[in-house]
């Protein structure tokens, strides 16, 4: 964004302020100078009235000028062809030195002499501005023949360029930098009045209509003006060189000019093409949010704020022109623009309105209708066409407590409201510390209180705040989710830490491998709509398979041992979702060694048992009673934990194991629920020594240690702190009856044990044993 100091004066105050302090507040308030131009007009270099112009009488393309340039009349030799059309030129006389020590003097030219050198503007260091001269108009102020033309204080003026961030599309303008200049240097804008000339008593309406098709996201004022001739202006034609922006014409310039200074988006139409019935009827119609057509006669002519058809442009020659100011919300049109299925031809325009166009139309009209007025033979209709939107605007509570917070110092309260009052923010109060900040259009991007702190900081200057060490708080976002995590990353670690490697896989599997094995599929009605895969077309009620195509994999890859494991979602029926544990273990146990002479044993259900263990802790087994084609008919079992089943492990069933070509594996799968750790009131530990009992039964073979366990948690012995096998032997001695070894551990929480008491706790024992199955003492 370029600026100039003279432009800014025109909404702001700034005679008694330096280029130097300017240049400081524009990087304190967050617009930061990317470069800075003092332009200086050489001295000696005046205003001059061209008196008189003749042909050179030994050049076709050379002109004798005789010049008033205050101190007298001067013959100068001129080639540019402009010069004829000139009154007032700017003029070197004789001893200006020019850029480049280009000294002037007294010289004869194809015989006729010269005594100065009238000026382009790139000879004086200014922007190119055209071929030829420059030919100087009252725009700069009143013209005084002989005066130094570095006393205009547009001319001799100081540009500013401003490096913007895409968010302050507010400042895309000399009224919205202003705007800020007046909040951080704590003086008032200008009040821009213009009042004009009534040269047309007819109103709009009589001559032209607007019609609205659909629900319109734009703000849309209309004018309609008759223009004759035009005239040029020497001030706008330097500021737009100097913001490097062409144009096409006068009228064009007009436009250009009037929205760089004020930020609204204009455009003009040649207003036939609108005619119907000798009527102009405008057409503003919207399909999509966020898309506005201006229509004339059934041709789409613009979309509001992207582009507008070359044919429809009014220029110079147009003798009645449609001029257009409009605001839309740069948030909405970007999105509809972006998503849109036909792309976008987009125009200079849309630079502004996706960045955000100042939503005061009005002003932009009133600001382009003097600049019409000073320039054009111009008559304007009275009254406009209007599309308004009932916009709600967005308002933020403000704790100036919570701003002085984020900022890191004490701001008062009133200093609070009054800066966001100046940057146009409605402010009312809520409480004593609390106010509600309802946001200005032009300010899109505001959006939660660190947002209005950024503005408060912005005026205050970063250098003003007191530097601080960093002290970060934050809130207590501890709660059942982070729970979880820590919970699934333990596991993650703990599996790791005993040898395993995470697999990861779609949430979605193929339908017929599911129903293969007899696992429950999700119901018709809520199968997936559109699968990324046949092989991928439906969520998975497992993830047994995927870790069984992971271990197939691996084992091409001629893997011997192939410990995997995933944590993740997997679905029922009606697509209600659970997290569970899956493990599965291929191969052998453990990686060839010299200790196993590089001959390792196949993973077995022990071993399998123990890697398990070592993950979720401890759990008990009981016969398993569950059901699918995974599942070994005999080596397999159901996991408990605290008294609930949880999940099962089995050896892989033989024929799977046969039909995905992988060795001897061991699979389990565990809800994750039962695993989540639970408050547990803490126990009294005593301090008294105990004392391992083993103790020898022979039962029947066919009775399982878990029938046996359950008979002896059942038992009321406060004593019995443990128990648990140690040993089972089977021989032809003992025919249809085996061997059961059980070691307890016993304790007294009140005193040292006596043997009285271990003898009645192993009593109690055996008695409960003998009754339930017959046990005897080995």
């Amino acid at each position: 964004m370029i600026v100039t100091r003279s432009w800014l004066n025109e909404f702001i105050d700034l005679s008694d302020v330096s280029n130097d302090t300017l240049y400081k507040t524009f990087n304190a308030i967050g617009l930061e100078v990317d470069s800075i131009k003092k332009i200086t007009i050489p001295e000696k270099v005046v205003v001059g009235k061209v008196l008189s112009c003749e042909k050179h009488p030994d050049a076709d393309k050379l002109n004798v000028c005789k010049i008033n340039v205050g101190t007298g009349t001067r013959q100068i030799v001129c080639g540019a062809a402009n010069v004829v059309n000139a009154e007032y030129v700017a003029v070197a006389t004789i001893g200006a030195e020019l850029p480049g020590d280009f000294v002037i003097k007294h010289a004869k030219l194809r015989g006729v002499e010269s005594e100065g050198m009238v000026c382009s503007s790139t000879e004086l260091g200014l922007p190119a501005m055209g071929d030829g001269i420059m030919i100087l108009d009252e725009s700069i102020g009143a013209l005084e023949v002989g005066k130094e033309l570095g006393a205009y204080p547009a001319v001799a003026d100081t540009i500013f360029e401003l490096e913007l961030t895409a968010n302050r599309g507010d400042c895309l303008s000399i009224y919205g930098v202003a705007r800020d200049l007046s909040v951080a240097l704590d003086r008032e804008l200008k009040v821009f009045e213009y009042k004009q000339e009534e040269k047309m008593k007819l109103g709009i309406a009589r001559e032209a209509e607007i019609h609205q098709e659909g629900e319109i996201d734009a703000d849309l004022y209309y004018k309609l003006a008759n223009l004759e001739q035009a005239h040029s202006s020497f001030l706008i034609s330097l500021r737009l060189a100097m913001i490097d922006e062409s144009t096409e014409g006068k009228l064009d310039a007009m436009l250009k000019y009037a929205m760089h200074t004020t930020g609204i988006a204009l455009r003009a139409y040649q207003s036939s093409l609108f005619r119907k019935d000798e009527k102009v009827t405008v057409s503003v119609r919207s399909s999509e949010k966020g898309i506005v057509e201006v229509v004339g006669n059934g041709k789409v002519f613009s979309t509001v704020g992207v582009n507008q058809d070359e044919t429809a442009k009014a220029t110079d020659e147009s003798d009645q022109i449609l001029i257009e100011a409009s605001y839309i919300n740069p948030d909405v049109m970007v999105e509809a623009v972006w998503s849109a299925e036909a792309s976008f031809v987009t125009d200079d325009l849309y630079y502004y309105t996706s960045r955000g166009s100042n939503p005061d139309l009005a002003f932009g009209l009133s600001y382009l209708s003097m600049l019409l007025d000073t320039y054009f033979e111009f008559s304007c209709y009275e009254g406009a066409l209007r599309v308004e939107v009932s916009r709600e605007k967005e308002a933020i509570a403000v704790d100036t407590k919570e701003i002085s917070s984020i900022i890191g110092m004490e701001i008062e309260k009133s200093r609070i409201v009054s800066i966001l009052q100046h940057l146009e923010f409605v402010i009312s109060s809520v409480d004593e510390t609390v106010v509600s900040a309802t946001i200005p259009l032009f300010r899109h991007d505001i959006k939660n209180v660190q947002d209005v702190a950024e503005e408060i900081v912005r005026i205050i200057g970063i250098n003003h705040i007191e530097a601080k060490p960093l002290a970060f708080t934050e809130a207590n976002r501890l709660n059942t989710t982070s729970d979880r995590y820590k919970v699934k990353k333990a596991f993650k670690n703990r599996a790791v830490g005993c040898g395993f490697y995470e697999n990861v896989s779609y949430i979605f599997t193929q339908k017929t491998v599911l129903e293969k094995y007899g696992f429950p599929t999700v119901e018709e009605k809520l199968e997936l709509s559109n699968p990324i895969a046949e092989e991928l077309n439906t969520l998975r009620t497992t993830i047994l398979t995927n870790l069984l195509q992971a271990v197939k994999r691996n084992v091409s890859y001629s893997k011997k041992s192939i410990p995997l494991f995933e944590i993740g979602t997997v679905f029922d029926p009606q697509r209600q979702e659970k997290e569970v544990l899956s493990f599965v273990v291929s191969g052998h146990s453990e990686s060839e060694s010299v200790q196993n002479a590089g001959k390792p044993k196949s993973i077995d259900f022990a071993a399998f048992v123990d890697k398990i263990s070592a993950i979720i802790g401890a759990f008990e087994l009981v016969p398993c009673s569950r059901s699918n084609g995974l599942i070994h008919p005999y080596q397999s079992a159901e996991i408990v934990v605290d008294g609930r089943v949880c999940g099962y492990l089995s050896k892989l069933h033989p024929t799977v194991q046969e039909s995905y070509d992988i060795p001897v594996t061991f699979i389990a799968e565990i809800d994750l629920d039962p695993l989540l750790p639970k408050h547990i009131n803490a126990e009294g530990v005593s301090r008294f020594q105990g004392v391992y009992k083993d103790l020898s039964v022979v039962i029947d073979k066919s009775i399982l240690y878990y029938e046996v366990a359950k008979v002896i948690k059942g038992l009321d012995l406060p004593m019995l702190k443990d128990a648990y096998p140690v040993d089972i032997y089977e021989d032809e001695k003992l025919g249809e009856k085996k061997s059961l070894t059980i070691r307890f551990f016993i304790q007294s929480m009140e005193d040292t044990l006596k043997e009285g008491d271990i003898e009645k706790v192993m009593d109690s024992i055996m008695s409960a044993l003998a009754e339930a199955f017959h046990a005897q003492i080995r």
